[in-house]
């Protein structure tokens, strides 16, 4: 069968889409500490495993790398980089179809997406690697629209709890963890996006080194949004969780030179 029959077909689930709306636009508006919702086998499981598929390795595609005290993480931005049937997906993820899906679900109306996934497209994060809980950038920086969700696919399989790498929410004080998600294959999380919606995976991930999180990432934007969301245009804002002290680069670079060299040394 060519390739490209199986893009004839819509890639977006929209009978489970059409089925789970009324209950779950409930449960996302009355979810705390923020709205959100997550759903697990979203997607037939032939259509991520495709993705996983073309996930790139660590050294596969020239990643941009974000390495400080709040985070190690590699992401992809760059279409190029992306595979032909994840792009296709992350069309589908970006188009008026599904733009009224997260409308209905949300309240949010008049959503508008990202052709150039900046921010967003793909995600991988290393044994070790971390994402500090963190409030995401708010105005796109070209376009400048105004960031009102996110959407993260994780790829994950055989993702064991003690691996680590929940997604946490965080109340807007900053005072304890009010939800967290293992990023296991097929799970979709979706959450409001404001200055005050703390999110992140703190803990650095005890996988085996032979693993990675992997996940795709979209971002969904308005012309404007709520006055009491209002906010001066900021960049990602990272928090500290109670007791938590950001590392500095000298503690950083000599944990980059003790996995190179235990790379090297397990070879």
């Amino acid at each position: 069968m060519p390739a490209t029959a199986n893009f004839k077909k819509s890639l977006l689930p929209l009978e489970k889409m059409r089925l789970l709306l009324a209950e779950a636009k409930k449960n996302y508006a009355q979810a705390e500490p923020f709205p959100h919702i997550y759903f697990d086998d979203f997607f037939a499981n032939n259509i991520v495993e495709r993705v996983l598929e073309e996930f790139p390795g660590e050294n596969d595609i020239d990643w941009i790398k974000y390495y400080d005290g709040h985070q190690k993480k590699l992401a992809n931005e760059n279409e190029q980089n992306i595979g032909l049937f994840s792009r296709h997906l992350l069309y589908s993820l970006n188009s008026s179809l599904f733009l009224k899906f997260l409308e209905e679900l949300t309240g949010i109306t008049n959503l508008i997406s990202d052709p150039s996934f900046r921010g967003g497209g793909l995600h991988s994060i290393y044994r070790g690697g971390k994402l500090g809980v963190h409030a995401d950038f708010n105005k796109h920086e070209r376009y400048g629209l105004d960031r009102r969700l996110n959407l993260l696919l994780y790829l994950n399989k055989d993702w064991r709890e003690e691996y680590g790498g929940h997604i946490e929410l965080w109340d807007r004080d900053m005072k304890e963890c009010v939800r967290s998600y293992l990023p296991k294959f097929n799970r979709v999380v979706i959450f409001t996006t404001t200055s005050a919606s703390f999110h992140g995976h703190p803990e650095p991930l005890s996988c085996p080194e032979h693993m990675n999180r992997k996940s795709l990432a979209l971002y969904y934007y308005t012309n404007g949004r709520p006055e009491e969301e209002i906010e001066e245009c900021h960049s990602t804002v990272f928090k500290l969780r109670p007791d938590e002290k950001a590392e500095g680069k000298l503690m950083l670079k000599a944990k980059k030179v003790f996995r190179r060299w235990s790379k090297l040394f397990n070879k």
